[in-house]
């Protein structure tokens, strides 16, 4: 909370205090909340990290918005990523699939915090860096399926999923059908 603090709303750390409020319901939090628990309980591996990370970011600048003593000076930005910076986020985003990529690497590598990056990031590409990046993690699988000759548990490790049924899941929400029936459609 203090990193967020002082990255997107300008406070210093030793002024961080947030008012108790009990009987208090904010469905903003209610909702980030819940989406963590939901996430929290799936274990989504490496690509849950990323959505853990942004949703965590999420909920801290809903808690030092509407709950802190010091009112938070927090910068906008408008217009996304510019190209250059979208490019490098894209190139290290391709580079890194199989590994566990954090938001904090995201928005460190074009220097702006967490949250902001989050917030130009889908403006720049219309949906989240957790979509982002499970979408090119499935357009890695669907590219491995088509030439290798690896299993599928293999290939969703190279793709930065945890399990053979983590990258079934994503990819039949995303192409419509398992990796397995994907496989033979293309080799037939």
């Amino acid at each position: 909370m203090q990193k967020v603090a002082q990255e997107t709303a300008d406070i210093e750390s030793n002024a961080l205090s947030l008012v108790p409020e009990f009987r208090v319901r904010n469905s903003s939090i209610e909702q980030i909340a819940m989406m963590l628990l939901a996430e929290l309980k799936n274990g989504g591996g490496q690509a849950g990290k990323l959505y853990v990370d942004s949703l965590a970011n999420a909920l801290t600048v809903h808690l030092l918005r509407d709950y802190s003593t010091t009112a938070p000076r927090i910068t906008l930005y408008e217009g996304g990523l510019n190209e250059r910076h979208l490019l490098l986020v894209t190139e290290y985003i391709n580079e890194h699939l199989a590994e566990d990529i954090k938001l904090s690497d995201l928005a460190e590598l074009v220097g702006i915090s967490q949250f902001h990056f989050s917030r130009l990031f889908k403006q720049s590409m219309g949906v989240s860096t957790h979509q982002y990046v499970i979408g090119q993690r499935v357009e890695r699988a669907k590219s491995l399926l088509k030439k290798a000759d690896l299993s599928i548990t293999e290939i969703a490790y190279l793709c930065g999923f945890n399990s053979h049924s983590h990258l079934g899941k994503y990819f039949r929400q995303i192409i419509g059908i398992t990796p397995k029936m994907y496989r033979a459609s293309v080799k037939t």
